[in-house]
């Protein structure tokens, strides 16, 4: 496979590099015809107005900030890092007025865009991207990205040309949630490996990275009030490993990094089920004080901590004080799903006296679709995880809540969870809630999908990844790519656009941009993949 990837590379490049050497220019039909679309992207834009010239990036090239603040030019080095190793172009950034790539923060035409929609105008003497806010500007640079050709992922030089298809994209979001969730607690991943992770979710203009930080297996936080939670109860993983935890200082160092490409960390402390990591740490968080060994299994449902006890309360004051003083976002996630060993009665004590301490801290609360069985807080985000084998009396509890004000992140299981397998054949991740094949994934609309639920009660779509079985960055991509674009999409772009058959033709032009960015994805038969 590696043999065929260096085969196909070297005849891009010898092609590429034959028309770029001197020989005649191709005509006007076959240069247009090796310009990607202004549609074939991912997501769908809103809308999209082909015509006029191409735009060719040169070595005469300049990155031009209009309207900028520092947060402009911050986005100016972004996009220069990512096109000046491919195209050995110098790309110089300035606030001079002028062609080149041009980068415009408000001004005219801006202000229908909000907080994150952006347009891009692709015309032979400029490509500009217009927008409200620094979000917006961003992600108009990851439309363009995919607008050049793929080998623009490269990090060695390639040979040109660069072009932009002309014409003009105005874009804004469906939805103001698109998440997506990673499980650092069943196997622990790096500072590095989250920063890779959140690099691919910004490219399909993801905002929300939810990290979930505390498990059975493992606590991932470091926290001062409570030390044994990371020292002893991070020590280990599913299978046994060595677990591991972040610092503070690794933590702010993931918040930044996130903040910087435009996604919002939300972090959960599950509760009060999916705690034995904290309850192996604190023998006092047990009703009969004694602490049980270390887990590295995969069941669910044993734990919990003692609703009765008033170091609970004590210990998830401390715990939410320190990790909502770290979190510049808005939302805390407190878990509550499978708390199968807490009874109803004290379930619904538990999340009464729990989500006012979110408050305290100023944070609102997310919980999993399970806190509708309780009391959910004024302004509470209930993440629904259910799935076609859920019952209806379970589902209409959502959706009765939902009515009542509480508003919803849809993550279906048997289309969003990104850790169940393709098929029977697939070789990682758990099947629970089915197979779940990539048109399965994309193949929904979450205005519709929780009968009795209004649809503006849905704040949005996340694709949650669960760990019991991924150890590597390579195995988070290959179950995430190729669903986690259309989870994007879904969240992204207008209900109007949403066609398996138009989605799959440009699923299948992310292939090789992956290819060049090393991303390990699953080759689904569903996708018509460009020959390798």
């Amino acid at each position: 496979m590696r043999r065929r990837r260096m085969l196909f590379s070297l005849l891009l490049v010898a092609a590429a590099g034959m028309g770029a050497a001197g020989v005649p220019a191709a005509p006007r039909a076959q240069a247009a015809a090796a310009t990607a679309p202004l549609d074939r992207v991912v997501p769908a834009p809103a809308s999209v107005r082909p015509g006029g010239d191409p735009y060719t990036l040169t070595d005469r090239t300049g990155i031009r900030i209009l309207g900028g603040s520092a947060e402009a030019r911050r986005i100016a080095d972004y996009l220069a890092g990512v096109l000046r190793p491919s195209t050995g172009y110098a790309l110089p950034v300035t606030t001079r007025d002028g062609d080149g790539i041009v980068l415009r923060l408000g001004g005219r035409g801006t202000a229908g865009l909000g907080a994150e929609g952006y347009r891009i105008d692709s015309g032979s003497r400029a490509v500009t991207i217009s927008a409200a806010r620094p979000a917006g500007l961003f992600h108009g640079v990851q439309t363009l990205r995919q607008l050049l050709p793929t080998a623009v992922e490269r990090r060695t030089e390639q040979a040109g040309p660069w072009r932009v298809a002309g014409g003009t994209i105005a874009d804004t979001p469906r939805y103001a949630h698109r998440g997506a969730m990673l499980d650092v607690s069943r196997h622990f991943f790096t500072v590095a490996q989250v920063k890779r992770y959140i690099d691919e979710l910004a490219m399909y203009k993801v905002n929300r990275l939810h990290l979930h930080l505390s498990d059975d297996q493992g606590w991932r936080i470091a926290l001062k009030s409570w030390p044994r939670l990371a020292t002893y109860g991070g020590s280990t993983q599913v299978g046994g490993g060595p677990g591991g935890y972040y610092t503070k200082d690794d933590y702010r160092a993931i918040v930044r990094y996130a903040a910087d490409r435009y996604l919002t960390v939300v972090p959960e402390i599950d509760m009060p089920g999916h705690t034995n990591a904290a309850l192996a740490s604190y023998a006092e968080l047990n009703c009969n004080g004694q602490a049980p060994p270390l887990y590295t299994g995969t069941s669910v449902g044993f734990s919990s901590l003692c609703v009765p006890k008033k170091v609970t309360y004590d210990f998830i004051d401390d715990v939410i004080r320190e990790i909502a003083a770290l979190t510049p976002g808005r939302y805390l996630h407190i878990g509550g799903d499978e708390a199968h060993s807490t009874s109803h009665d004290d379930y619904v004590a538990f999340m009464d006296k729990v989500q006012p301490v979110v408050a305290r801290y100023g944070k609102t609360v997310i919980g999993w679709h399970q806190l509708t069985g309780a009391h959910p807080a004024k302004g509470a985000v209930a993440q629904y995880w259910g799935y076609d084998k859920t019952g209806a009396a379970e589902r209409a509890q959502v959706a009765d809540a939902a009515r009542n004000g509480t508003r919803l992140i849809l993550s279906p299981a048997d289309r969003a969870y990104l850790d169940m397998k393709y098929d029977k054949n697939t070789p990682l991740g758990l099947s629970w809630a089915g197979y779940v094949d990539v048109r399965r994934s994309y193949d929904w609309d979450p205005g519709s999908y929780l009968q009795g639920a209004p649809a503006d009660s849905v704040l949005g779509v996340e694709a949650p990844l669960w760990t019991e079985t991924l150890k590597t960055s390579a195995h988070l991509e290959y179950m995430a790519f190729p669903r986690l674009p259309g989870i994007a999409e879904l969240g992204w772009s207008p209900a109007g656009t949403h066609d398996w058959g138009a989605y799959k033709e440009r699923l299948a032009a992310q292939g090789p941009r992956w290819d060049a960015l090393g991303i390990d994805y699953y080759h689904s038969p569903e996708v018509p993949w460009p020959a390798r």
